[in-house]
C-alpha cells in the first residue's frame, strides 16, 4: 500500500461516499490506495464529547478546541508516521494541480475537516499543517473539500486510469485549460466535428488543439493566461477558428 489517506471529521459516515465510486472507488477496492476515518470527538475530555467553544472576543458561532483536535492529531500522526497534515479551509492556498501531483506521488495524507466558524489558530501555531482551499466559497465543513482533494490525488496514482497519458493534456496541467473535445456523430443538430479534427494531420490536430486551448484559458481565466505567461494566441495555419467546418 502506497498511498493512504486518513481523514479527522465528526462526521465519517461521509466517507468514503463518493470516493467509492469510478475510478476511486474501484482502486480502494483493488488496494491501491487506503482510506480511514478518525472520530474527533473521540478524542474530547467531557461527558459530553465537546469539540468547540464560544470565540475569544465575543462573536457569532463556535470554534474548534486547539486541544481536542491536537489530540486527535497526535495520536494519528503517531500511528501514522510520515505523512503531511493538511486542513481543508477557505484560507488556506489554493488547490493546483502541481501541488495534486506532488501529494499523489508521495505516502498520503492526514487530513483535518474544520466545522463551525473555524479552527483555534493556536492548534496550526502549535502543529505543521498545511492550510489547503479548493475555491473562493464557503462550504458547511472540510469533508467535501477533501473528497475532491483526494479524488483528484487518486486518479494520478499508478494503475487508477486505464490510459496514464489522457491525464497529460487535461487542463491545469500545461498551465492552460483544456482544448474542446468532439466525438460521433460526425454531425448533430447541424453542428460538424472541425474538419481539422478528420484531416489525419496530427501535426495540424495538435496545433489546433494548443490554439483552441490559448483562447480558451485566455477568455474564461485571465489569471490562468497571465501566469502561462501570456502574450499574443498563437494562430498556426489550419489551427485557428474559422468560418465553416472548423467550428
Amino acid at each position: 500500500m502506497s498511498f493512504r489517506a486518513a481523514i479527522l471529521t465528526l462526521y465519517p459516515a461521509m466517507f468514503p461516499g463518493p470516493l467509492g465510486h469510478s475510478l476511486a472507488g474501484r482502486a480502494l477496492a483493488e488496494g491501491r490506495w487506503a482510506l480511514e476515518t478518525v472520530q474527533i470527538r473521540d478524542f474530547a475530555g467531557d461527558r459530553h464529547r465537546s469539540v468547540d467553544d464560544t470565540p475569544a472576543g465575543g462573536g457569532a458561532g463556535m470554534v474548534m478546541r486547539a486541544d481536542v483536535l491536537a489530540a486527535a492529531l497526535d495520536a494519528t500522526t503517531v500511528r501514522l508516521p510520515g505523512l503531511p497534515v493538511l486542513a481543508m479551509t477557505p484560507r488556506g492556498a489554493p488547490l493546483r494541480q502541481p501541488r495534486v501531483r506532488a501529494l499523489a506521488a508521495g505516502p498520503g495524507a492526514i487530513i483535518l475537516c474544520g466545522r463551525f466558524e473555524g479552527i483555534d489558530q493556536r492548534l496550526f501555531d502549535a502543529r505543521d499543517i498545511e492550510e489547503l482551499s479548493v475555491g473562493d466559497y464557503i462550504l458547511s465543513g472540510g469533508e467535501v473539500a477533501a473528497c475532491t482533494l483526494l479524488d483528484a490525488c487518486v486518479r494520478l496514482l499508478p494503475g487508477v486510469m486505464g490510459a496514464p497519458a489522457s491525464a497529460d493534456e487535461e487542463s491545469f496541467e500545461s498551465g492552460l485549460l483544456e482544448y474542446p473535445h468532439y466525438t460521433r456523430p460526425q454531425e448533430w443538430e447541424g453542428r460538424t466535428i472541425p474538419q481539422v479534427l478528420r484531416s489525419g494531420d496530427h501535426a495540424r490536430i495538435a496545433a489546433w488543439r494548443h490554439a483552441e486551448a490559448a483562447l480558451i484559458t485566455r477568455s474564461r481565466r485571465p489569471d490562468l493566461w497571465e501566469r502561462h505567461g501570456g502574450g499574443p494566441v498563437p494562430s498556426p495555419s489550419g489551427a485557428r477558428r474559422e468560418d465553416g467546418d472548423d467550428r
